[in-house]
């Protein structure tokens, strides 16, 4: 059994890896930035006892290291972290560089780079440092993108964030190596979440779909099971590598 920290589990790729994490006996800690509602059915649909729930803002550097005191005081200790949670794209934070304007560019990289690649390094720094401290060793998956190689026109700060965590992953496998932490990443393509049905369901859905040969999208519970054997015994061998699943929509 394991004890596990997912950020950003209140709903998609977050809620379904914490299920993983549940049905195979882990405790884990679900976090949430701020809908509290959404996480409480997280945690309500977890196989098992013994997990909590912890909200806070990963922005803000304080916030990030209450989040990671308060899973370690739910727990009692870490040895899996998920930096799942992340400021997603959208159509309000849109910021192509040929009409965006200005503000409406410096408010995308704030908020994308605040919570995407600092507040997931800061709270990767701590779990890394409390496993260090326990020994024993670990397990850290970054929930990366597809984006940070094939670019998103719309949305660059978002590519540019997931693309800087798959590196700043790599940077760390090699110092936790010793210490007996993996760390690695995953970079889903588009996954059917709550988020993207809009997109789906809208009149560019097929499109969306067409874009892999298996003429559909991926799922939370793909990536899910995916990250669930990056965080087993077995998958130590695999430190350092960014895990592709976009369903042969693209190659690199």
């Amino acid at each position: 059994m394991a004890n596990a920290l997912v950020t950003g589990a209140s709903r998609g790729i977050g809620r379904a890896v914490a299920q993983a994490f549940a049905r195979r006996g882990d405790r884990v800690v679900v976090h949430y930035g701020t809908d509290r509602a959404a996480a409480e059915q997280t945690l309500a649909s977890l196989d098992g006892s013994g997990h909590a729930i912890v909200g806070g803002d990963l922005g803000d550097p304080a916030g990030a290291q209450n989040v990671v005191d308060a899973a370690v005081a739910a727990l009692g200790s870490l040895n899996i972290l998920v930096n799942n949670a992340a400021v997603a794209p959208s159509a309000a934070n849109e910021h192509r560089v040929d009409s965006a304007s200005f503000e409406d560019w410096q408010q995308a990289w704030s908020s994308m780079v605040a919570v995407n690649l600092v507040g997931a390094s800061n709270v990767t720094t701590l779990v890394a440092q409390h496993m260090i401290a326990q020994g024993g060793g670990g397990a850290i998956v970054n929930i990366g993108s597809r984006g940070a190689f094939r670019g998103e026109p719309d949305h660059p700060a978002y590519a540019a964030t997931k693309a800087g965590l798959q590196a700043l992953g790599q940077s760390l496998a090699l110092v936790l190596a010793p210490h007996g932490i993996s760390v690695t990443s995953v970079a889903p393509g588009m996954i059917a979440t709550e988020r993207q049905a809009p997109k789906l369901e809208g009149a560019g859905g097929d499109g969306i779909r067409g874009q892999s040969p298996f003429d559909r999208v991926g799922t939370p519970e793909e990536v899910a099971a995916a990250v669930a054997y990056l965080t087993s015994p077995e998958a130590v061998w695999a430190s350092g590598t960014v895990l592709d699943l976009n369903g042969a929509s693209y190659f690199r």
